[in-house]
């Protein structure tokens, strides 16, 4: 491009493509990720908010050469450095990171005349443990020091997947100030103690309704990570359609619509491992008795009669070998202890109308409803002996709460009131009131799904410890690969921030103080490439009515 004779010509270019390094000035006290003109010096554009956290006002540039140096029992693990790679290359997007030529000779130019503030992130993981079950320890500490004390940031964690919830912190204290062309940490010195409130903090998404491919399903669970989300509850099958390949009962899946539109097993682990290295676990969900039409497409001897379809025949012994079938395959995909066994919205007139069903029913003396609590406490039973804790809809607790396994979970969802007494009686709850945390309700405003609250009318410390969280529901009938992620997201992260931050912290002021942080987390999610939709539409999901700025929709 330039004759051999013009090497000054060649490094006055470069220098013009680098940052003006004799000219870089110190915005002390912005907010993260935003632009001057939108700055507040007393907000902290965090989401979740940590649990403790101190600050102060200085600026420290970062290097984009940053170095990882790792202690302790877990600081070898390949997550570890899988995220940290991760991470880096989120931060450093703009400033030419993984360009090999064009960002050595910008850092060179740069360090000849003047030094970053902090060039090395320290992790200490305590254990060398990687399984990721329920309950995991997601606690950390992370330490940002002043200018000149140390060029050092530290994040100290009992476990990887601690590890993994410093890292995405650290990631949203950096910012890139495109003028100097540097990424800042703004309001440092920071010192954070955080940890979870609940440890279960899921989203539902829905791949019967429409089929998602595998690319979709891990846009989705990355983007979990960046708001601290760690179980992705994946309602696999339903009435409509069963994608997910079983080899033990290898027809099951001509329920598919279409045979483009499957899930193979490598798919499923794909997703599992995926998740994993992210800090999330899979639940998977078979629902029965109910919403298992799509069953009878490859074994039409699971339903009652080719004129009525569902709930599966409780009177076969067939269709509890099926069910045996595809708990004992999807135990080789699926290691998180909860699994999801549905049993909501059962309607039993197809066994009182189909006449060797009825007949079954009088020879056990069983009513329909007494069938309805027997199928699904045997297919509890099936759960618990492949080591799950079976997770049940609430209408299960709703019809025979005395009956149930002691290990059952009861899902929430019909409205509120109901782990109050769930948990009086014993039982774990998960917190899905449809009222406010079903993101297919287009109409429900961000601030009512942040307003929510899993621990409502339950005072005592025991029975609250009972609720291990909640989730946000994605029921695909009107979300594919177009829209799910504009419906899912910024609403998803306000219920995500009420389930990982303290209560105290987060409840005063919601407009005043939640909705700057979470128009700021909404364009974070679009910088990531994540198609999150503005935060203040009527309805969810759609596009800006005008021209604007990114930080006030």
């Amino acid at each position: 491009m330039f004759p051999s004779s013009s090497p000054l010509l060649l490094v006055v270019f470069f220098i013009s493509l680098g940052v003006s390094v004799t000219s870089i000035s110190v915005r002390r006290g912005a907010p993260l990720d935003i632009t001057p003109e939108q700055s507040n010096e007393s907000f902290t554009y965090l989401w979740p908010l940590p649990a403790e956290y101190t600050s102060g006002d200085e600026a420290l540039a970062v290097d984009p050469a940053l170095v990882l140096t790792v202690a302790g029992n877990g600081g070898g693990s390949s997550i570890l450095r899988a995220g940290f790679e991760r991470y880096k290359g989120i931060v450093f997007k703009h400033t030419g990171y993984g360009f090999g030529f064009m960002r050595k000779l910008r850092e060179r130019l740069v360090s000849s005349v003047s030094a970053y503030d902090v060039d090395t992130l320290k992790i200490t993981v305590h254990s060398d443990n990687e399984e990721l079950q329920f309950g995991v320890d997601e606690s950390y500490t992370l330490l940002v020091p002043k200018a000149k004390d140390s060029s050092q940031v530290t994040i100290e964690a009992n476990t990887v997947y601690g590890a993994l919830r410093g890292l995405e912190t650290f990631s949203q204290l950096c910012s890139f100030d495109y003028t100097t062309k540097t990424v800042k940490i703004y309001k440092a010195p920071w010192s954070m103690q955080d940890k979870p409130r609940f440890a279960y903090r899921g989203l539902l998404l829905d791949t019967s309704r429409h089929y998602l491919p595998v690319t979709v399903i891990k846009q989705i669970i990355e983007s979990m990570s960046y708001a601290k989300l760690n179980v992705l509850h994946w309602h696999i099958i339903d009435e409509q359609s069963f994608p997910l390949e079983i080899p033990t009962y290898p027809n099951l899946w001509k329920g598919s619509y279409t045979k483009w539109e499957r899930y193979t097993v490598e798919d499923a682990l794909e997703i599992v491992n995926f998740a994993k290295m992210r800090g999330i676990n899979v639940m998977a969900e078979v629902d029965v008795p109910g919403h298992a039409e799509s069953w009878g497409t490859g074994y039409p001897d699971l339903w009652p009669s080719p004129y009525c379809r569902e709930p599966l025949d409780v009177s076969k012994n067939f269709t509890f070998d099926v069910i045996s079938g595809i708990l004992t395959d999807m135990r080789k995909i699926f290691p998180f202890e909860l699994f999801h066994l549905g049993g909501d919205e059962v309607n039993t007139d197809c066994w009182n109308n189909t006449s060797h069903v009825k007949e079954w029913l009088q020879n056990h003396n069983k009513t329909a409803r007494d069938a309805y609590q027997y199928f699904v406490l045997k297919a509890q039973e099936m759960a618990v002996s492949n080591n799950w804790s079976p997770v049940n809809w609430e209408e299960t607790f709703n019809t025979f709460s005395s009956k149930l396994h002691p290990k059952t979970i009861v899902h929430n969802w019909l409205g509120p009131g109901v782990c109050p007494k769930v948990v009086a009686k014993g039982f774990r709850c998960i917190y899905s009131n449809q009222g406010v945390w079903y993101l297919d309700h287009l109409d429900v405003p961000w601030d009512e799904v942040y307003s929510a609250e899993p621990l409502e009318g339950i005072h005592t410390a025991s029975e609250q410890e009972l609720v291990i969280g909640g989730e946000v529901c994605m029921w695909a009938e009107t979300v594919d690969s177009s829209n799910v992620q504009q419906t899912i997201w910024p609403r998803a992260a306000a219920a995500a921030e009420r389930l990982w931050s303290q209560r105290d912290s987060t409840k005063q002021n919601v407009t005043g103080t939640a909705l700057p942080r979470l128009q700021n987390f909404r364009c974070l999610l679009n910088k990531r490439g994540v198609p999150a939709a503005p935060v203040k539409n009527y309805y969810a999901r759609r596009a800006p009515i005008g021209p604007g700025s990114c930080y006030e929709q």
